[in-house]
């Protein structure tokens, strides 16, 4: 048999609800931890000295028992477990391991035993159910009643409320009431807050982040009162589960954060921290409420019945020896700025994130511990607004995912280092693994350092500037067509041939050159060709501002139902800031919340078709068309088209004169042809008839030089 034994899925029961952990035997202790809130309970080897095996509902358990009288009970085990355990007990703890049966016939007569800190309700000296006097919040009598009320644990779906015993009287000692006994039995194990006598101390007027307001603290033995204007919370010791003492990046001001379970509760709220504010420059001279071989006994040197110093180290210094728990403080991480936190944004507040030897702490609304032991992995995500900035996801064992977002990239290589040295597990591990041989490089200076996650955000923002640059070209190129100035660069490639063909021509007349033009000539006639028109874009037809309005999303309802409330939470905020942090909470909303607005949205779209109908019914909407922009594209384009059926023909009027040869008649300069290119349709008309009769001349003269001119100059001259 080994030194130790080891068990997962323990169950252990607190306040009707199940929570799971780990349970470890070893020679030493029997150590149980809860992995839901990661408290440990340890007993000492020493100390036990009650150890049964029972059947229940979840398989088999142990209860365990100290020389204290306080008892521990898990479950969860196996049949076969019994054995192990129970020869564990005898060779290591000199303890035996008894099977006790339970009561099941179902009778609800019996009898009351006060052991320890329970209540056991026997039938035959068998239990047919046992309660942790801890978990009773109040206890009444009646003349022959005693009724128990219970503590209530938010996580479950069924409580029990209360408890009533029928107490007979009892024949044999009249001097004492046997209700009043077995209440008084209760009352000095429950957990019944009384504010008897004075305090130990008292903290006047201490800024509380949650709850909100300032309150003053009294600090009772057993318990913390806090007294507001409004509010009054009693805090049991025993409900605290850690301290933490953590400097703000100011560095002028500090919180003490106290973890509690169960938290403390106003109306359907439920507060699992209280966070206090202090400013380091506060200074506080307290005298305790004890006289000095009280506080020597009762504290065994931790505090003095004198002390000063800091409001905040007075504070955490007399809730460090009540509640006989350590206070957490930062460990080494410090950021690019030197602070000991990471400003970032939760649920669209911004706040402060902590990394600890053993979790993350963000404060401070809402507040959040995450154990290292309850993450399953974390992750480093690109930004959604910008890329200086990037989001830091934590995902737990249990499903729950959180998302810190807006961290400065700067931090981003701290962080990350922070994280690889603690063991956690990163999802997108790859984006730095070529950074871990080179570590040195990029330690101290953020600008020159090599940031593979850096390089691939910046390279995925240049591939998203390129795409929206084409879209805006292409939607540019679209808004600046126009024919008619596409009309004037066709005119200057034709104005260039016609000078090219000029040069040629008072050259030597070589007929190489020629055929060089006309190819050249071909070639652009190619080119013109080929550029294809854009095919117009969509008839927009006009908005008739008759009509009735569109109804707004339950998005839009939403906003404009909590505008004002956005703002009055964070002042100073910029419009865009608004719709960023707007839109975050829109995606934090459950659905139950939902429903309300979109139920009114839904509302609004059927008034909106009512009214629609009625406004089609009446007349409305039948004279809306094609919009007057449309309208004029179109005759731009008609006139494009006629325009290069013009430029067409001129050209080939253009080579017909070159062809010709000779005459001043037949030349045309090109302010000829830019004017009549510019000229208007009545010109044109009148223009294109004197053509023809020059065409005519130029014919005749063609023919008269033809009969004229012998055979062999025909010859050289084509």
């Amino acid at each position: 048999m080994g030194d130790t034994l080891e068990f997962s899925d323990i169950y252990q029961e607190f306040k009707g609800s199940w929570n799971d952990g780990r349970l470890r035997i070893s020679k030493q202790n029997v150590v149980y931890k809860s992995t839901k809130t990661g408290k440990v309970d340890s007993i000492s080897a020493g100390d036990l000295n009650l150890a049964q095996w029972r059947r229940v509902c979840l398989g088999h358990g142990i209860k365990l028992g100290t020389t204290s009288g306080q008892i521990y009970k898990y479950d969860g085990f196996r049949d076969t477990d019994f054995e192990k355990i129970s020869e564990f007990f005898k060779a290591n703890y000199k303890v035996e391991l008894t099977e006790k049966d339970l009561c099941v016939k179902g009778w609800n007569w019996g009898t009351a035993k006060f052991s320890g800190p329970q209540l056991s309700f026997e039938v035959n000296d068998n239990s047919a159910f046992e309660i942790p006097l801890s978990n009773v919040s109040q206890c009444a009598t009646g003349k022959n009643e005693v009724t128990l009320e219970f503590h209530q644990n938010d996580d479950t779906e069924v409580s029990l409320m209360e408890v009533r015993f029928y107490v007979p009287p009892s024949q044999a000692d009249e001097r004492q009431d046997p209700v009043e006994a077995f209440a008084q039995n209760v009352l000095c194990k429950a957990d019944v807050i009384q504010a008897t006598g004075d305090a130990v101390c008292i903290f006047k007027e201490l800024q509380c982040l949650t709850p909100r307001g300032r309150y003053d603290i009294r600090i009772y033995p057993s318990f913390l009162h806090l007294h507001g204007k409004t509010f009054d919370y009693k805090i049991p010791y025993t409900t605290v589960l850690r301290l933490f003492l953590l400097p703000h990046k100011d560095q002028r001001q500090m919180f003490f954060v106290i973890s509690l379970d169960p938290p403390i509760k106003q109306g359907q709220t439920r507060y699992h921290f209280l966070i206090l504010l202090f400013s380091k420059e506060e200074e506080l001279s307290l005298t305790l409420n004890m006289s000095e071989e009280d506080v020597e006994r009762r504290f065994e040197g931790k505090l003095s019945k004198n002390m000063s110093g800091s409001l905040y180290e007075m504070v955490s210094r007399v809730m460090k020896s009540l509640v006989n728990r350590k206070i957490t403080v930062p460990g080494n991480f410090q950021g690019h700025s030197g602070a000991q936190c990471i400003t970032c944004s939760y649920k669209a507040s911004s706040g402060l994130l902590y990394p600890l030897e053993r979790g993350f702490i963000y404060v401070h609304k809402p507040p959040v511990h995450l154990r290292f032991e309850e993450i399953s992995c974390v992750n480093f995500a690109r930004g959604t607004t910008t890329t200086r900035s990037f989001d830091f996801e934590i995902e737990t064992k249990q499903g729950s995912q959180y998302t810190f977002s807006s961290i400065e990239r700067e931090e981003y290589g701290k962080l990350f280092d922070f994280v690889n040295a603690k063991k956690l597990n990163i999802k997108n591990r790859g984006f730095k693994e070529g950074m871990k041989g080179n570590k040195d490089e990029y330690s101290d200076s953020d600008d020159d350092q090599h940031d593979a996650y850096l390089e691939r955000m910046k390279a995925e923002g240049k591939i998203r500037e390129e795409g929206n640059d084409s879209e805006e070209s292409d939607g540019e190129s679209d808004e600046s067509f126009n024919p008619g100035e596409e009309d004037d660069d066709i005119a200057e490639e034709y104005d260039s041939n016609a000078s090219a063909s000029d040069s040629s021509e008072d050259g030597d007349g070589d007929g190489d050159d020629d055929e060089g033009g006309k190819k050249k000539k071909v070639k652009k006639e190619k080119v013109v060709k080929e550029k294809k028109e854009r095919k117009p874009r969509r008839e927009k037809k006009q908005k008739d501002p008759g009509a009735p309005k569109r109804p707004m999303s339950a998005y839009m309802i939403w906003l404009n139902a909590s505008r004002e409330r956005i703002k009055s939470e964070n002042p100073g905020i910029s419009i865009t800031e608004i719709s960023k942090k707007a839109g975050e909470m829109w995606r934090q909303l459950e659905k139950e919340d939902k429903e309300e607005w979109e139920t009114k949205a839904g509302e609004a779209k059927k008034q909106y078709e009512i009214a629609k109908n009625e406004y089609k019914e009446s007349g409305g909407g039948v004279g809306v068309g094609v919009s007057p922009s449309s309208s004029k594209k179109e005759s731009k384009k008609s006139v494009g088209k006629k325009d290069e059926k013009k430029r067409k023909s001129t050209g080939g009027e253009k080579e017909k004169e070159r062809g010709g040869g000779g005459g001043n008649d037949s030349f045309k300069s090109r302010e000829f042809i830019e004017t009549s290119e510019d000229s208007s349709d009545s010109d044109h008309k009148s223009k294109s008839k004197s053509k023809r009769k020059k065409k005519k001349k130029e014919s005749e003269e063609e023919e008269e030089e033809a009969a004229s001119t012998p055979a062999s100059s025909e010859e050289e001259s084509d």
